[in-house]
């Protein structure tokens, strides 16, 4: 079980979370980067609690402004402004946002399950894995990340190969040598760059930056009497949808499960199946609790899914697991096949802080609706110097404090930032740079055992299996990434 201290740490993750989320422009992607220095001064358990209290509150928050003010709050809130904008128009905000928040707290549900019971299963499989596998595994994460730039499908995986290049700055293994450092730079870089300052500034500062270049004017207006109890919110909203909940939630859980594939797509994905098994697709999008509870539902569902891979094989499903697979570094803990049998404790806490987190986020969401709603109006102005103080302290906290890592902050914040002006996916580059080393050390291992034929990466039953995954994904990224052409070409 928990403690209370952790019972109040996951609260306040919760909270803040939903303020990130329901903030246009914020993510759960950048509230955990930002918080993440402050497990520096916890146990795994307890920064867990407060991370993944983060995570799903920041992915379920994004509802409010899509409903509101028609902005989605986090990518995979898209299509919840799609009909939950025409009910908040009718003057129905609130049950619209009621729905919502009901459907996210069933989607993390089905998902905390599939969780517990696929993840076991699939560490097994992988125990099974030399390191000629692990290198496969690791090629194919790479491969599925192309599926976050669609219609730019080059630029996401140059974007994830460069993260690779950079993740390999510092002191080679092998024989002791420098490589990619200047010799200036050798004292201050014989691990490479510091993960923490990387991602805070690829996820936070990067976006400060673009705020600042916009000038912080954005202005919310909500609509008149959006909140107004015209309809109120009742359980029989949900009666004939179980399943689309269940279609929704697996469907949310599935792409989670994929590395790289992300919220966006799970939510459009479920939402054109809800319209497809619709009895009245004709109203889809003008307004009805289907589509709302669609949306939401496999969002959410992500947040479960997300995990499985991340903590059964080490790869992160999504950038905001790809941020905490960086607290397991950071508290020397190797997610992966082992993961849960040499970690049979922290497994178990997961499971409960995931549960603990959703049961929370429903109660500060549901009830007090009303005053929740008021987050979208917080000006930006004033919450983006807190966020900036607290980065550059935790990049200086990284190596008990070095200016170096402050820098690293500055310039990989500007790499974030002019990422955006090219269309290069930051979120590629960060699983490139996170799985780099491995895929490095694993390919060495390979080798070596070897005695330097590269067939050991094709003699093995298993790698096959990897081996037509890889191809699979490839194939599949190439054909939605000429469909996202064609779709803007149309456009």
């Amino acid at each position: 079980m928990f403690t209370i201290a952790q019972f109040f740490i996951a609260l306040l993750g919760v909270v803040i979370g939903i303020i990130f989320g329901a903030i246009p422009g914020m993510t759960a992607t950048m509230a955990v980067a930002v918080f993440l220095p402050m497990t520096y001064a916890y146990d795994l358990t307890t920064a867990l609690y407060l991370l993944l209290g983060l995570y799903i509150g920041g992915i379920s928050g994004g509802l409010v402004p899509a409903i509101l003010i028609n902005i989605p709050g986090t990518p995979s809130s898209i299509c919840t402004t799609f009909d939950g904008y025409p009910m908040a128009k009718r003057g129905e905000g609130e049950r619209a946002l009621k729905i919502g928040i009901m459907a996210s707290f069933i989607g993390g549900m089905i998902s905390l399950g599939c969780l517990w019971l696929f993840t076991p299963l699939l560490s097994s499989a992988a125990l099974k894995f030399s390191s000629v596998e692990k290198f496969l595994i690791i090629l194919f994460a790479l491969t599925v990340i192309a599926a976050l730039s669609r219609g730019q499908m080059l630029r996401g995986i140059f974007a994830g190969f460069l993260g690779v290049f950079v993740s390999l700055a510092g002191m080679f293994s092998v024989n002791n040598g420098y490589r990619l450092v200047p010799d200036f730079m050798k004292s201050k870089m014989q691990d490479g760059f510091q993960l923490l300052p990387v991602l805070i500034g690829l996820f936070a500062i990067a976006q400060i930056f673009q705020e600042a270049e916009e000038g912080m004017h954005f202005k919310v207006k909500m609509i008149d009497g959006a909140l107004d109890q015209t309809k109120k919110f009742s359980l029989k909203d949900f009666k004939g949808q179980g399943v689309n909940v269940i279609r929704s939630a697996m469907i949310g859980t599935f792409i989670g499960v994929l590395p790289g594939v992300g919220g966006s797509a799970a939510s459009i994905l479920s939402y054109a199946q809800a319209k497809s098994f619709s009895k009245h697709p004709e109203l889809m999008g003008t307004g009805v609790p289907e589509g709302l509870i669609a949306s939401e539902t496999s969002n959410n569902g992500l947040t479960g899914g997300a995990m499985i891979p991340l903590l059964s094989l080490g790869i992160p499903g999504d950038s905001t697991t790809a941020v905490l697979i960086s607290a397991f570094m950071l508290q020397g803990v190797q997610v992966g096949p082992l993961f849960i049998t040499q970690n049979p404790g922290t497994w178990n806490s997961i499971l409960i802080a995931m549960l603990l987190c959703n049961i929370l986020m429903f109660l500060c969401m549901f009830y007090p609706i009303k005053w929740i709603s008021k987050i979208i109006y917080i000006p930006s102005q004033r919450l983006y110097p807190v966020i900036i103080m607290i980065c550059v302290v935790g990049a200086y906290a990284t190596k008990n404090g070095r200016l170096f890592d402050v820098w690293s902050l500055l310039a990989f914040g500007v790499v974030g930032y002019l990422f955006s002006k090219i269309k290069l996916p930051a979120s590629c580059f960060l699983i490139g740079f996170i799985l780099g080393k491995d895929l490095e050390n694993y390919f060495i291992q390979s080798i070596s055992a070897a005695d330097g034929s590269l067939a050991v990466f094709f003699t093995r039953p298993i790698g096959w299996i990897i081996w037509m995954l890889i191809v699979a994904s490839i194939a599949y990224a190439v054909y939605d990434n000429k469909k996202a052409k064609k779709r803007e070409n149309i456009v």
